[in-house]
């Protein structure tokens, strides 16, 4: 129950259901003939009219458009091999002064994504809950 589908959906099945129910049992007990044949005019009504967008078409719409938000989103996360890479290219050489730099920058820099990460990412607050985990780390 604690991560299933069901969990998040229950109001609205239940909402969807009753809501079913409750045309159905109308149409079968409540309505007289002829108020059924209305009902099942509009009904067909309906049915042509979904068929004009083809619902292939609007899903894959939905899910490429969804595709597309996740995949510039990654794009933007920063990514601290990156910023070693420029690093080795901005400040060269194989000196303990240059090396101890480029080793600090990277640091700090992994240090503000992690406190960036820990308000944002449920993981990264287990993995370091407090700010002595960080120092520790």
């Amino acid at each position: 129950w604690r991560g299933s589908v069901y969990k998040l959906v229950w109001r609205e099945l239940l909402a969807y259901l009753f809501l079913y129910y409750s045309i159905n049992l109308a149409y079968r007990f409540a309505l007289n003939d002829e108020q059924k044949r209305i009902f099942e005019k509009i009904r067909l009504y309906f049915s042509q009219q979904s068929e004009t967008i083809p619902m292939s078409f609007v899903m894959g719409f939905y899910v490429s458009l969804v595709v597309k938000r996740w995949w510039e989103q990654y794009k933007l996360l920063p990514w601290p091999d990156t910023l070693a890479l420029f690093l080795n290219a901005a400040i060269p050489g194989a000196d303990e002064r240059q090396r101890l730099m480029r080793r600090t920058i990277v640091r700090f820099a992994v240090l503000s994504y992690v406190i960036t990460l820990q308000r944002v990412s449920l993981r990264v607050k287990k993995r370091f809950p407090t700010w002595q985990h960080v120092v520790d780390s």
